[in-house]
Formats: structure tokens, C-alpha cells, sequence
């Protein structure tokens, strides 16, 4: 990349599927006796793009160490968190109660994923292996051996067959998830892989790593197919492909989050304010009820962009600590969020007034 940090604003400004209206489509003919519209005066201004105002709902008490991540079920039924210390913790978004600790590695965690059909929870972990657990019973349902450093990130394709991994020696893996055993080994980056990804169709994965590196691999070859260098300021440390797949997110220690059109090699967006040069900050798109980029800060905040103009639209203040997590419920506007050291929780936010509810204040859960 000549300028990983400059938009490309004639490239894309839509990254969905938004229906396209033509520019010069013809009018329609007005309606009979009926009065013209009013014409809109010199200068006027369209109206705002509509905000979000998520408000906090829970905080959720309960890690002894720092927090690395929080999921959400597909089905939204449940948070799945994890952290520094060797337990898995499952919660209910909606209350606030814990429903069940998943016991059983022997060193600190750093991600989660969840299977599609929310029964299975895969755990990474620095004891060199991960954990699939079944989730209603609590118990471990396969345990993956292979890798010989930390298991730092992990990812499930959309039908939860495979799951692919990433250490701390740059290794990546693809497991088969239902026999528990690894069907490739790729010698990926050198350094640090700090998160891996399926796309929507399961045929590609977006890894980056410390050596500031993302490249994409073809699934099934274990080809890579095309390497995204970062600027040398940036080192890249999360990644993930939009809902649709067009696009990749990733988030860099010069505080800036990037939307990429990884098809050609272009960084479309830049999204910034939030502080981010030392820990590894996730970011996430949210979809529910208007398009956001959501993101953590080493200023103790969380913010929320528009994803098509950039703007910070809403701030939610509460944490004592960075903000290393962050999730999007799958189907309603709620966002969980994790902390480190002096603060040690996780916040539920939620957004009410796109239902027209009204928040019922925060609870705190121990």
C-alpha cells in the first residue's frame, strides 16, 4: 500500500447491500390536482443522519483479571467473556446473572467464538490449547492440541465444520471441528497472529499479526492469496471481514480503524479520535440499527462511528480502564464491553429509543 491511511472516497460509499438509486432517474409525474411540492430553499442543509444513544444497562462483576473478550451467541440468548485468568464466564445479556464458569484450562485466555447454532463455545488459550465446550452443560466437549505457543485468536466459518486459530509463533491452524483434529497448518506471519477470520462463504480467512501484515488465505489450499501492509506506524492487531464479506476491518496501534476493499489493495475509510498505540483493542460492526463501527480506547471510552461518514456519533463513558472488548448483539441494539486491571468489568449498553422503550437504569451484577 502507497498510503494505508488515506481514504479512498471515490472508491466506495456504500459498504452493504443498500438498494442503488439511479442519479438521473426520470420523476415521476406528479398526481393529478394535487399542488406542487414545495421547493427547498438556497442553502439549505439535508437533515441529520439519525444517532444512536445506547445507555448502560448492566455491569457485570466477576473476572479477577483483565478481560480479552466478549461474545454474544448467535442466537443472543447468552455473553460468553474471558480473560487473564483460566475461566470461561457465561452470562445472560439480559439480566446481568452469571449462569456458568467453564473450568478446566490451565493458563489465561485471550478469545472466543461461538458456534453457529450456539451450543458449542471454542476457547483460546495460553496453555496451547482449545477448548470446545458445550455450553449447557459446561463441560468440555473436545479438547484441540497442536500448537506449541499461546492460542492467541480463533474463529468458526458460518457452518461451524471449521475452526481456524493463531499463536504466538505465527502459526495458523484449520481444525476440523467436529473431529477435533487439525486438517492444515500454515506458517503464516512472523510474529504474534492476533486474529483470524472467516469470510461469509467459508473459502477465505483474514489474519494480521505483530509483524504488521494481513494477508488472506484461500481456505481450502492454504494459498495466500494477497497481503495488506499497514503503514510501519501501524501495526495491525485485529481484523475481521464485513457481514457481507466485501470489506475488512482492522484496527492499528497508531489509533486508526480501517475499512479495506481488500479486492483491490485500497483502505477506503479511516476512523479515528479514540486512542489506541499500546494494547490490543477490538473493534466490530454493528448492523441492528443504523450502521456503526464500534470500537474500544485506551481512554477508558467506547466509540461509535458512522460507518459511511466517519463521524463519532455517540461516546459511551463508564469504564475505569482501557476498553480492550467489544461485541454487537446479532439482532438488537446492545453492546457489551470488557476492561482491564483496575476496573476488571463488563458493561452492557443498549439502545431503547429506536423501539421506542425506556431504559430501566443500570444493574449491577457480582
Amino acid at each position: 500500500m502507497d498510503d494505508s491511511s488515506t481514504d479512498d472516497d471515490n472508491a466506495s460509499q456504500t459498504t452493504e447491500d443498500d438498494p442503488q438509486i439511479p442519479e438521473h432517474a426520470p420523476a415521476p409525474p406528479p398526481p393529478p390536482l394535487a399542488d406542487p411540492p414545495p421547493q427547498p430553499q438556497a442553502g439549505s442543509v439535508p437533515a441529520p443522519r439519525e444517532k444512536p444513544h445506547y445507555e448502560p444497562r448492566h455491569i457485570l462483576n466477576g473476572h479477577t483479571m483483565s478481560i480479552s473478550a466478549v461474545k454474544f451467541s448467535p442466537d443472543g440468548t447468552l455473553l460468553a467473556s474471558c480473560g487473564a485468568e483460566n475461566i470461561v464466564k457465561i452470562w445472560s445479556p439480559f439480566t446481568g446473572e452469571l449462569i456458568r464458569n467453564l473450568t478446566g484450562h490451565t493458563a489465561g485466555l485471550s478469545d472466543l467464538s461461538w458456534s453457529s447454532d450456539s451450543v458449542y463455545l471454542a476457547s483460546a488459550s495460553d496453555d496451547t490449547t482449545i477448548r470446545i465446550w458445550e455450553v449447557d452443560t459446561g463441560l468440555t466437549h473436545k479438547q484441540l492440541k497442536g500448537h506449541t505457543k499461546w492460542v492467541f485468536c480463533l474463529n468458526y466459518n458460518s457452518t461451524s465444520t471449521l475452526l481456524v486459530s493463531g499463536a504466538c509463533d505465527g502459526d495458523i491452524k484449520i481444525w476440523d471441528a467436529r473431529k477435533g483434529r487439525c486438517v492444515k497448518t500454515l506458517h503464516a506471519h512472523l510474529d504474534y497472529v492476533t486474529a483470524v477470520h472467516f469470510n461469509r462463504e467459508s473459502d477465505l480467512i483474514v489474519s494480521c499479526a505483530l509483524d504488521g501484515l494481513i494477508r488472506i488465505w484461500n481456505t481450502s489450499t492454504g494459498q495466500c492469496l494477497k497481503t495488506l501492509a499497514e503503514d510501519h506506524n501501524a501495526i495491525c492487531q485485529q481484523v475481521q471481514f464485513s457481514p457481507n464479506s466485501k470489506y475488512i476491518l482492522s484496527t492499528a496501534h497508531d489509533s486508526a480503524i480501517r475499512l479495506w476493499d481488500y479486492k483491490n489493495h485500497r483502505c477506503l475509510k479511516t476512523y479515528t479520535g479514540h486512542a489506541n498505540a499500546k494494547y490490543c483493542i477490538s473493534a466490530c460492526f454493528s448492523v441492528t440499527g443504523g450502521k456503526w463501527i464500534v470500537g474500544g480506547s485506551e481512554d477508558h471510552k467506547v466509540y461509535i462511528w458512522d460507518l459511511q461518514t466517519r463521524e463519532i456519533v455517540q461516546v459511551l463513558e463508564g469504564h475505569h480502564d482501557v476498553v480492550v472488548a467489544v461485541a454487537t448483539h446479532p439482532s438488537q441494539n446492545m453492546i457489551a464491553t470488557g476492561s482491564i486491571d483496575t476496573d476488571l468489568s463488563i458493561r452492557i449498553w443498549e439502545d431503547h429509543n429506536r423501539h421506542g422503550h425506556q431504559t430501566q437504569g443500570t444493574t449491577t451484577r457480582n
